[in-house]
């Protein structure tokens, strides 16, 4: 891919997974480019579509790592979809939720009853003590109406032992009971990339999205207009690249090599 001019980027928004780290070891070059970020003035949201954790969580896991950040760095698809929640639901609605901490505190947060009892909504998100009562749960609920929504569309999140089901697994699930599919809201959702750009106050002609893969990170930035910047560091490899119906408009084989670039265009 032909080297362009990233002169023009104040504003990051930057996945997790496959680009600052692989479960909890950090990737080539992650500390280094914070430190950058910093010195340059480029502002920054680290957008994650696990919906596990809340904030503090992310802050903590990063911090191991040697990465500082704050809170407000932080913007999970639970925080999405809290908002998007918000804007479209009546305030105080029943909802069932599958998920953990970080879905869960984002929807009390908001102001969302979560409840088994008669949910208006089920909500579905990464679970990793998701059990048959869970599914048979909101299976009903959604067969008695309750509209149906999932934090994010991914089939599996990668870790150092390999691929583990993901919310999109979970989702699959209930859609094949009920033959009804979910309302997403994180990436490659328009709404995820929007809401946190939403949140720098950036401009999306001052932004770009840098991600590992081509079906969430790239596609989303694509829908809401943003420039897209894929590292080969996670799911998608160089020959994935051949084949692919959706392209980055950059494409580095990691970090470091994405730091050299900017550096160069803000000489």
């Amino acid at each position: 891919m032909p080297e362009k001019s990233l002169d023009w980027v104040r504003y990051l928004l930057i996945d997790l997974d496959g680009v600052i780290y692989e479960g909890n070891r950090p990737l080539p070059g992650a500390v280094d480019f914070f430190l950058f970020m910093r010195e340059r003035g480029i502002r920054f949201r680290l957008v994650t579509n696990n919906s596990s954790r809340t904030p503090k969580m992310y802050v903590d896991k990063l911090a191991a790592m040697g990465i500082r950040v704050a809170e407000d760095d932080v913007f999970t698809s639970a925080m999405a979809t809290a908002r998007y929640m918000s804007a479209t639901a009546p305030t105080g609605s029943r909802v069932f939720i599958i998920g953990e901490t970080g879905l869960v505190e984002a929807m009390q947060g908001a102001g969302f009853a979560v409840t088994p009892k008669d949910p208006a909504y089920v909500i579905i998100g990464f679970d990793s003590h998701v059990d048959y009562e869970k599914m048979s749960t909101a299976c009903l609920a959604i067969e008695r109406g309750a509209k149906f929504i999932a934090a994010n569309p991914d089939p599996y999140i990668p870790t150092e032992v390999g691929r583990l089901p993901g919310c999109g697994a979970i989702a699959a699930f209930i859609t094949a009971c009920t033959d009804q599919r979910p309302r997403v809201v994180g990436k490659p959702e328009k709404e995820m990339v929007e809401l946190a750009l939403d949140s720098l106050g950036a401009a999306k002609e001052e932004a770009a999205l840098i991600g590992d893969r081509l079906d969430t990170d790239i596609l989303g930035s694509e829908r809401a207009g943003v420039a897209s910047i894929l590292v080969l560091t996670g799911v998608t490899s160089a020959a994935d690249l051949q084949t692919a119906t959706v392209h980055p408009d950059y494409c580095f084989p990691d970090l470091p090599a994405l730091r050299q670039a900017l550096e160069k265009s803000t000489r």
